[in-house]
């Protein structure tokens, strides 16, 4: 205990270290210059990244962008070949979708066009970007520390890429579909005209939400080795957090049928009890730790 509480004291002084000075005291200036560096990394990756979606950006749109917005998406066509093997006849079949996006803007296109580039680098090189934050981090970490972060670091990807693809994938076609085929009112004044701005800041809403929204179990147990949350309040709020993912689910489905939302719904109800699991193996680790130390 005595050791870690030295290694806490010098969070300041070995923060940023590299292989030549690492464990060395550094000065301010020090710690900015490598942190610079880091940043630097990063932009330089996430800029070649950008330029390679750019080069691909007409195949990029139509086969990964759009696609979720075109009726012969993998998702439509999964889902009613789904409902068909469960005899549930079209009620898994979502109606058609047709979205005419629009340009209201001279330099729109481009702009979306660039926009596009570095959201896909984003999204492509966030492995990369979570390992330069990790490498300035773990300088100041205590070993016990690293050893917890090194053995959350990978699941902290898996986690991201799951939720992406589970927004993209599966929420974005339930909300394609249903807005598109919402209609206010019964006199057909309103025409539905989305811009291509507007969809594609939905579509990255969604992907990035539900990849961020997957970090709930290494967020809990991170949480969890801090003694923050507990097993007990996870489950005394469980039957709040399930009418949330119910709510959530029956907005975002194109109807009221209720297998569409236990599709939507299940996997995030299956996130929280994995949360809740793993809040359970860490109270009862710390448990032992606090037995050894008695």
């Amino acid at each position: 205990m005595a050791d870690e509480s030295i290694e806490r004291k010098t969070f300041f002084k070995k923060i940023g270290g590299n292989n030549s000075n690492e464990g060395a005291e550094m000065t301010f200036v020090e710690h900015l210059e490598v942190l610079r560096w880091h940043l630097v990394r990063s932009a330089i990756v996430l800029v070649i990244v950008a330029v390679v979606v750019f080069v691909f950006i007409d195949w990029v749109f139509d086969n990964v962008v759009f696609a979720p917005a075109n009726e012969n998406f993998i998702t439509y066509k999964a889902l009613c070949r789904f409902g068909h093997w469960l005899h549930l006849g079209d009620s898994l079949c979502m109606p058609p979708v047709k979205i005419e996006l629009l340009g209201n803007t001279v330099s729109g296109p481009f702009m979306s066009a660039l926009n596009i580039s570095f959201i896909g680098a984003i999204i492509i090189a966030f492995p990369y970007l979570l390992w330069e934050l990790w490498r300035f981090v773990k300088p100041a970490l205590t070993k016990k520390e690293i050893k917890y972060a090194q053995n959350s670091f990978w699941w902290v990807s898996v986690c991201f890429f799951t939720g992406a693809a589970f927004g993209y994938f599966l929420l974005a076609p339930f909300t394609f579909n249903f807005l598109a085929n919402f209609q206010l009112g019964k006199l057909g004044v309103y025409k539905y005209l989305p811009t291509l701005d507007d969809y594609i800041d939905t579509l990255t809403s969604l992907i990035l939400g539900c990849g961020l929204a997957f970090e709930m179990p290494v967020i809990v147990y991170v949480l969890s080795k801090l003694g923050i949350i507990t097993p007990k309040f996870l489950k005394t709020y469980r039957k709040f957090a399930y009418v949330i993912i119910l709510f959530v689910a029956a907005v975002i489905t194109p109807s009221p049928d209720w297998t569409s939302q236990t599709i939507v719904a299940t996997p995030l109800i299956i996130l929280y009890e994995i949360s809740l699991m793993l809040s359970k193996k860490v109270a009862k680790e710390r448990a032992k730790e606090e037995a050894q130390w008695e």
